[in-house]
This record gives C-alpha cells, structure tokens and sequence, in this order.
C-alpha cells in the first residue's frame, strides 16, 4: 500500500456514501479525511460526480492548504476543511452538503433549535449558525475564511459535543473521527433539521424538552458515562 492510500480509499468511500445518501444535490458536497501525524488529508475532487469516484481521484492536501498529491484540482472547500481539521483536534474527517432542511435554516438565518431527544442524541444544544462574511472576509480567502466563522461559531464548546454548524446563507458542515461517522452527523443533521422545521410549523413557540432531559439524552451516548449500545462502540449508534 502506498503512502497515504488508507485516507484515499475511506474518502472516496465517504464521498460515494453521501453521493448515494439522499444528503446532496448534483455535486454540491464533499468529504475529506484527515492523517493527522502527516498533516494531510484526502478530499473529492472539484466538480466529479461520486459514483464514478475512485481512490486515485481523492486530492491530497496538506493542512496548510498545500496540494500534495492526485492529479485532479480539490473541491473547492478544501480551505474550509482544512481550517476545521486544523482546529478540531479529535476531528479526523469534515463533511459539507446542501442538504435542504439544513439550508433552509442557514438561508433563514436561523439556527436548528434543540426540540427533542432525538436532536440531543447528536448535539448538546441548538446546532448555531455562524455570523454573515464581511465583504472583506468573501473577496479574500472566502473558503479558508468560512472555516474561520465555522471555528468563531463553535467557540469556547468541545466541538465533537457540537459537531455540526450552519453557514449563514450557505450550508452545513459537520465533522467525526472517521468518514463514516461524518456521515452519520451529516444524516441526522438532516433528520433533525427536518423535525424541527415541522415542529414549529405546528407550534412557533415549540420550548424543547429542558436541560435535564437533553442532557440525558446526549450524556447516554457521548462520554466516559455513556451507556447506549454495545461494548467498544463510541458516539451515536443507533
């Protein structure tokens, strides 16, 4: 196996998985995955579509932005991955999509408020949506400065107990320690984003199930206490 083809070949799965997951539209999201000792990552290409995706399209980036392998240009947001790799120390991998409950918040300006249990099983408190871009910050270093508001956003929190934040007008960008479990935050993201605009369809003034319940919730799955599903198992499992 040649140098760096372990975080090839997890992303190009990532990226087939959420080509087939429903989450994306055209081409419009992207997976990397990160070998922290090397500083480098692996992430789709710019523009291709994921089911004709191969290990040897993945783009190598070093975390100072620097492509260092593959033939193909990186996605574009390869900036903003790599800002988020940089700051998130147990991240290993960063997912961005389109997806269209997620967006609706973000284009709303609004973002995903804790409603219920199934949102606490993922996020410990309202998934936040980061601050408008000046138009300083989008003339220069748009994509290295959207990770910047991404890391403003998730602030002073442990950033694998908010995995996920909204870009104001944009998307979401979520993160995990591998590329599958990316995903999964990327799903539920959805999922959750989905319940909640329902749930103030019904009721605008919906409060959410409180501290002790959410804190419950999310303590069962997440941390030296954490109870939910089977031996070894780590984060959310369903």
């Amino acid at each position: 196996m040649s140098r760096h083809d372990d975080i090839r070949e997890e992303c190009c799965a990532a990226n087939r998985a959420l080509g087939a997951s429903g989450l994306v539209d055209l081409t419009f999201g992207n997976a990397s995955v990160l070998d922290r000792a090397a500083g480098v990552f692996a992430v789709k290409p710019s523009g291709v579509g994921y089911d004709t995706l191969t290990p040897e399209d993945m783009v190598l980036v070093a975390l100072d932005g620097r492509v260092v392998g593959g033939a193909l240009r990186p996605s574009s947001d390869a900036p903003t991955h790599a800002a988020l790799l940089a700051a998130f120390p147990e991240a290993r991998s960063v997912i961005h999509t389109h997806s269209r409950h997620a967006v609706a918040f973000a284009q709303a300006e609004r973002s995903i408020p804790l409603l219920g249990t199934t949102h606490a099983d993922y996020f410990r408190g309202a998934v936040p949506l980061t601050r408008a871009l000046t138009a300083e910050e989008i003339a220069a270093d748009y994509e290295a400065n959207t990770g910047r508001v991404i890391i403003e956003a998730v602030g002073g929190r442990d950033p694998m107990d908010i995995p996920a934040v909204l870009v104001r007008h944009h998307g979401p960008f979520v993160w995990g320690t591998s590329g599958a479990g990316a995903l999964e935050v990327a799903s539920a993201l959805e999922i959750v984003a989905r319940m909640a605009a329902q749930t103030l369809a019904l009721s605008p003034s919906a409060a959410g199930p409180g501290d002790a319940l959410g804190e419950k919730h999310f303590a069962r799955k997440h941390g030296a206490s954490a109870y939910y599903g089977q031996s070894g198992q780590h984060g959310p499992v369903s």
